[in-house]
Formats: C-alpha cells, sequence, structure tokens
C-alpha cells in the first residue's frame, strides 16, 4: 500500500493484446505461411501508407533498420553521420556497424531533440547522412530537412518513437528521405515481439530496401547487390495490422492524459514539465519531466507504488563504447550531459485508467521538491 493509503500500482506500459490479434495469429499458424506471406506485403503497404511514405518493409527490429537505411544510403567505411547525443544507443551504434563515425551534436533543450544549429555546424566533406530522432514522440525541428537539402545531405528519421506524431499536418514518417520505426513491446505500437519497419519518400530507395532486407535478391537463388536477412515473421506483420487500426486512438488517449499532467504541473515549482513544439500532434511515447532531485522522487514514486523510468540516464557520447574515440567533450554536449541527470518519464500509456492518472497526478503534487 502506498503512503496515502492507495493500494493503486501503476507500471510504466500495459500489453493490449485482444481477440483479432489472438485470431489472427492463430490463422496464420494454421496457414503454414509463416514468413514472405501475403501479411508482410500488407503491413508494409499499409504503414507507409499511413506514414504517408510512397513505400516499405517491415523488419526484424528498429536498430536493423537505422542499419539498412545507412546501407541503402550507401553510408560506409570512413563516411561520417550526425546524430544527437541524446538518444537509444542505438541510434548511434547503427552507424559505427557499418564503419562510419557517429559525429554527437547538442540537442535543443525545450524539445530534447537535435538542434538544427549544430547541425549545420557539424556538416564536414565526409557528412554522408544526418540521423534525426524525434525522441520521446516529440516530432524534430523541420529545419533539419531543409539542411539536408540544401547540403544535398540524405536525412532519416529514427522514428521509433513517433509512430502517430505530426507537424503541421504532416505524419512523423514522411518528413526525410527514409524513416524508421520500432514496434518493441513498450512502444505506441507493438507486434507481440520484436519488430520494425523502414519506410521512404524517394521512389528510387523503395526497391533497395526490399532487398536489403532479404539478402539482396532479385529472385531466389539471384543475389544482385549485398543484404542480409532482416526480415520480419507473418504472425508479427498480422499483430501489427491488427495494432494499426487503433494506432490514432491510443495517440489521442496519450494527448488526453499528457494533457491533465501538464495542467496539473504547470504551476509546480521543482519540476519542469515537458514543451510541445508548435504545430505539433506529438506522440507522447514518454511524458518526461525534469526533476533536480531525481533520486529521492523515484524513490517517493516508487512508495506510491507508481513506477518512473530515465530516457536515458547516459548518453551516447559518454557511453564505454564511446568513451575512447572522442566523439564528444563536456566542453560541447554540456546541455545534454546536464538533461540526462535530471529527467525522469512517467507513466503516459493509453490503457491507464482515469483512476491511475489521478493518482500519479495526487502523487506528484504532494512530492515536496
Amino acid at each position: 500500500m502506498g503512503m496515502n493509503g492507495s493500494n493503486l500500482s501503476v507500471p510504466m506500459g500495459r500489453m493490449y493484446i485482444s481477440e483479432e490479434m489472438r485470431e489472427v495469429t492463430m490463422d496464420i499458424l494454421e496457414s503454414g505461411s509463416w514468413i514472405k506471406g501475403p501479411e508482410s506485403k500488407k503491413f508494409g503497404k499499409e504503414w507507409a501508407e499511413y506514414c504517408g511514405a510512397v513505400g516499405g518493409s517491415p523488419c526484424s527490429n528498429g536498430s536493423v533498420a537505422l542499419i539498412a537505411a545507412l546501407r541503402v544510403l550507401g553510408v560506409k567505411h570512413g563516411d561520417e553521420v550526425i546524430v544527437p547525443s541524446h538518444t537509444y544507443i542505438s541510434s548511434a551504434t547503427c552507424i559505427s556497424i557499418v564503419g562510419a563515425k557517429p559525429v554527437f551534436v547538442e540537442i535543443e533543450e525545450e524539445y530534447y531533440t537535435i538542434d538544427p544549429k549544430k547541425v549545420e555546424e557539424a556538416i564536414t566533406q565526409k557528412t554522408k547522412a544526418i540521423i534525426a530522432v524525434h525522441l520521446y514522440g516529440q516530432p524534430v525541428n523541420p529545419e533539419i530537412f531543409e539542411i539536408g537539402k540544401k547540403n544535398n545531405i540524405p536525412v532519416i528519421e529514427d522514428a521509433a518513437q513517433g509512430h502517430g506524431g505530426k507537424l503541421n499536418g504532416k505524419m512523423i514518417g514522411s518528413f526525410g528521405d527514409i524513416a524508421t520505426f520500432s514496434f518493441f513491446p513498450s512502444k505506441n505500437m507493438a507486434v507481440g515481439g520484436d519488430g520494425g519497419a523502414i519506410t521512404t519518400t524517394r521512389m528510387d530507395l523503395v526497391e533497395k530496401i526490399g532487398k536489403f532486407i532479404d539478402h539482396g535478391r532479385t529472385s531466389k537463388y539471384i543475389n544482385e547487390s549485398l543484404g542480409t536477412n532482416f526480415r520480419l515473421s507473418e504472425i508479427q506483420c498480422g499483430i501489427g495490422r491488427v495494432q494499426l487500426r487503433s494506432l490514432d486512438s491510443w495517440v489521442i488517449r496519450r494527448n488526453e492524459i499528457a494533457s491533465k499532467y501538464h495542467d496539473s504541473f504547470e504551476s509546480l515549482p521543482w519540476a519542469r514539465e515537458p514543451k510541445i513544439r508548435e504545430g505539433a500532434l506529438h506522440a507522447w511515447h514518454q511524458y518526461v519531466l525534469r526533476v533536480p532531485d531525481r533520486d529521492k522522487f523515484q524513490e517517493y514514486m516508487k512508495e506510491n507504488g507508481i513506477s518512473t523510468g530515465i530516457h536515458y540516464p547516459i548518453p551516447c557520447h559518454l557511453q564505454p563504447v564511446y568513451l575512447d574515440g572522442g566523439f564528444g567533450s563536456e566542453e560541447n554536449l554540456e546541455k545534454t550531459e546536464r538533461i540526462c541527470e535530471e529527467i525522469v518519464s512517467i507513466p503516459v500509456f493509453p490503457l491507464l485508467s482515469d483512476e491511475e492518472v489521478e493518482h500519479v497526478i495526487s502523487t506528484i503534487e504532494r512530492f515536496e521538491g
């Protein structure tokens, strides 16, 4: 029982499982078509259409989606790719895995997404791509895409947390040359396991993407280009198609919850609440507060039965894998490092009940920061 006598326990997420998901799973199992069947084709088409892209493919997870995106764009050893350091590690390691060098830059403090001015400053002759992360579901600054066009540098939208978000009426996934998504169970939409997708706004990349994730082949035994197996199974594509039909309503619910939080936390003297970019429909994958005494706050929330998270406590440039590489320093990524000491995520998933939302709000309002 929590400190206020409530026995409500509020997790950071809860799985959505429907009868339709069960039926689809059984139908696919019984069909015997477990891979490369009709579901993956339909899911790829429906997902690309939803995102406002010209084409795309489901793939095995969000990390390989990024690797595939870089390979399809021809990024290779010796090239540079600009990326924020305040993101999940896979936004950076995908660059290293294809042999290129991540160039870490700062974020806009208000919005937690990559700073266009810093992107422009970081461009060199070696820059072959920019990865713009829609972190927490916040659409990135659209200036990034103008900078890309002006410098003839492709932009990859890392939209692993952006499903269903929009900016000025345009869907996340329709801004860059390529967009990559994750359907990991905690994301805004899931597929019953690991999963991802790659979409593109460029007709010249549609076929390349499809080929890369399927061994670079044009027919069963003819392999024209370098590729590998990054495919997604039929069951997961079938589940994804069912979940896609609920995505918009889930994003609406996430916004309802975030709006209640916003109204309640606006006047808290000890916390800084998240901002929404003008013209944006935020996807609210995470609702992130900034709290100076984070340890004390998290302990208090735990005592009251409410889970919290940190997305993410260690910026990429300070991860052991990058510490010796000269990719960033305390001087030029101070903002990122400072933010990482204060951010804390609270539950915002759509299956929260109104009672749970009220419990989160009243608990936070009682905290003495």
